[in-house]
């Protein structure tokens, strides 16, 4: 069964299941990477602060890039102008690839001008080299100023969301202006795999619990992408398509719902370089 997509605003079909390769480098990204193209994943989530592009890019090659959904993301440190163009080359370069199909603000960083850092996305996304644009980590009023100032639509807003943080208010107000939510952390890092009532219904489906996560993600129409170094546990997260969850299972994870984050705590610690905010 092909894998379910989702139109951006551009028109491209984003694939509602993509690998997710934060905090996994060296053989072990190449092997991930390996396994989820050869299982048939073709969305492939990387960025410049991951420091994979390179490894992941020699698996690339030796596939069809037409056949690819490729996002890599921009550091908050390098927002300016020039910096956002430099780091979209690199990353280009490491990826070998001519265009990246979704380019993302990373996190977002007070300290440099966001009309700034989306006139470089936009003259990117002009030049071919990036397909479409989006933001990472925004709140609906940072996303709200990014789709008030850019010309070229923000396509995706990838934000931590799981069962355990299911961000209601942000949905609502992310969908109304026609961007697409994308799920990191879709398993909460690992956490939520361990609730009992994924537990539960992982037993009544004869599925694994993350396999019961991401179908309750992809069925409300959330893109998902999940990160495994495992080559068993990436194979298993892409069975999504040829079963689904009764409606009465799904109201039991839309009720797991605790406001708890495992990494978007919304404490921020602007010391660090990645932020690149000098005293």
């Amino acid at each position: 069964m092909s894998t379910p997509t989702v139109t951006l605003p551009g028109g491209d079909e984003m694939p509602m299941i993509g690998y997710g390769t934060w905090d996994i480098g060296g053989e072990t990204v190449q092997k991930g990477v390996r396994a989820a193209l050869d299982a048939g994943y073709t969305h492939v989530d990387t960025a410049e602060g991951y420091m994979n592009e390179a490894e992941i890019g020699e698996v690339l090659a030796d596939y069809d890039r037409d056949d690819l959904f490729l996002t890599s993301k921009v550091l908050p440190k390098n927002l300016e102008y020039e910096s956002v163009r430099r780091s979209c080359e690199e990353s280009l370069e490491k990826l070998g690839t001519d265009y990246l199909d979704l380019y993302l603000i990373h996190w977002p960083n007070p300290a440099v001008s966001l009309r700034e850092t989306l006139n470089a996305m936009e003259q990117l996304h002009a030049e071919g080299k990036v397909r479409n644009i989006g933001v990472s980590n925004f709140s609906p009023y940072q996303l709200g100023a990014a789709n008030h100032i850019s010309d070229v639509p923000i396509a995706v807003n990838q934000i931590e969301h799981h069962p355990w943080l299911q961000r209601p208010d942000w949905v609502e107000a992310i969908r109304e202006s026609d961007t697409v939510i994308e799920a990191a952390a879709p398993l909460a890092r690992t956490e939520v795999l361990d609730d009992d009532t994924v537990q539960e219904l992982a037993e009544a489906y004869e599925k694994t619990p993350a396999q019961i996560v991401l179908r309750w993600a992809i069925e409300n129409d959330v893109v998902a992408i999940p990160k495994s170094g495992s080559p068993e546990h990436i194979r298993d997260n892409f069975e999504l398509f040829d079963w689904s969850l009764d409606d009465a299972d799904r109201e039991r994870l839309d009720a797991l719902d605790r406001d708890h984050a495992v990494y978007d705590t919304r404490e921020k610690d602007w010391s660090r370089d990645v932020y690149g905010i000098s005293q």
